[in-house]
């Protein structure tokens, strides 16, 4: 059967990504695809890529009614038909089959929040994510950008995050002349929030020290009136280079790229005020928007990472100076990750518990975020 122009691409994104592994998470790989593919129309590239996020979310139910082996055209088939939903609902499926989550992840979930929790948890995670922007209070304010947009987009305030505005349709931001000029950038409600645990002041020395991008630090900025320094690390040379960027547009002037191989670390040491450890992690609070990374999970995989955070926070923690105070992060729901991290830092590392920070996708639509403030 030929094969319209969305679903070629179609195809082309499912069976392209599914081979890519865990190199890109799905939203960067179809920025990627469709900025090597121009000839995608804006129309088609967000018919295409709903497509994908739903049959991502909803691969086990869609494979329980394909032929066997499952395929993503196979799939889709069954996803084209309209009545799928009504019948995987008259069909009595297993739990984790009927809520699309593999069993060895439910089940997890389950020992880890409980039935009704998890399963309230997973049924949301099969759901869109809220689109939330973060104003830049270097350059305007949320009560301006409210004004500019109100006639032209169905937007409101956040309600917890004085930064935050939702829009309530899906919007091309990056050709909005306000990104353009750095006036906002796309931020979760919980992530702003997280971010709002570092106090930082004027004048503070800062580091940033698994930054990626430059999100959180972006957020916090504006509160150091451009005096003080910030420092932002990662091992990834690559996203440094996209931190450098949005910087740049943020009209951020106190702010230093800092590779992880930078001779300059060691004179860093024991020198912060404040340090924000925003670490790699499940990500199982952003299911919503990063659906595939549910069918990569592997307990694992998860005891690892949960050394390879408490290594990274150890290293962390050498650059913050005596009465410094350290900000632990995650997008994850898993206590593993949250609150047993957080006591294990006060158990061996002789850190006192400032605040602890909690946002759940059941709570307003937020995603999943944790922080923990500490000290010596």
């Amino acid at each position: 059967m030929a094969l319209s122009f969305r679903e070629f691409h179609l195809f082309q994104i499912l069976n392209g990504f599914s081979q890519e592994n865990k190199r890109f998470p799905l939203d960067r790989y179809l920025s990627h695809y469709f900025r090597s593919h121009r000839a995608v129309g804006s129309k088609d590239r967000r018919m295409i890529a709903d497509t994908v996020y739903d049959l991502i979310r909803w691969r086990a139910p869609l494979d329980h009614f394909s032929i066997y082996p499952p395929t993503w055209e196979s799939r889709y088939f069954v996803y084209s038909q309209t009545a799928w939903r009504e019948r995987a609902q008259a069909a009595s499926l297993p739990p984790h089959i009927a809520l699309s989550f593999p069993q060895s992840y439910y089940s997890f979930l389950v020992a880890a929040l409980g039935r009704e929790k998890a399963e309230e948890f997973c049924a949301l995670s099969n759901e869109s994510a809220p689109t939330v922007v973060r104003v830049n209070g270097l350059k305007t304010t949320r009560e301006n950008l409210l004004k500019s947009w109100e006639r032209l987009y169905p937007v409101s305030p956040t309600s917890h995050s004085p930064w935050g505005i939702r829009f309530h349709k899906k919007v091309n931001f990056f050709a909005m002349k306000e990104f353009k000029e750095g006036l906002f950038e796309i931020q979760d409600e919980g992530s702003q929030l997280l971010a709002d645990l570092m106090e930082v002041e004027p004048g503070d020395q800062v580091l940033d020290y698994c930054s990626g991008s430059g999100g959180k630090t972006l957020a916090f900025a504006c509160r150091m009136q451009k005096r003080g320094q910030i420092y932002l690390h990662d091992k990834r040379k690559e996203i440094l280079a996209e931190a450098k960027k949005r910087l740049r547009r943020a009209g951020v002037q106190n702010a230093q790229i800092l590779c992880y191989d930078d001779p300059k670390k060691g004179q860093l040491k024991h020198t912060m005020d404040w340090v924000l450890v925003d670490l790699p992690c499940s990500g199982s609070g952003t299911l919503r928007r990063n659906p595939d990374m549910k069918w990569k999970f592997q307990r694992e995989e998860l005891e690892q990472l949960l050394a390879e955070q408490r290594n990274i926070f150890k290293e962390a923690l050498t650059f913050l100076k005596p009465k410094g105070k350290i900000v632990y992060g995650t997008c994850s729901v898993f206590p593993q990750e949250n609150e047993d991290q957080a006591a294990y830092f006060q158990k061996h590392l002789s850190l006192s518990l400032e605040r602890l920070f909690q946002t759940f996708p059941l709570h307003e639509g937020m995603d999943g975020f944790f922080g923990a403030r500490l000290t010596f």
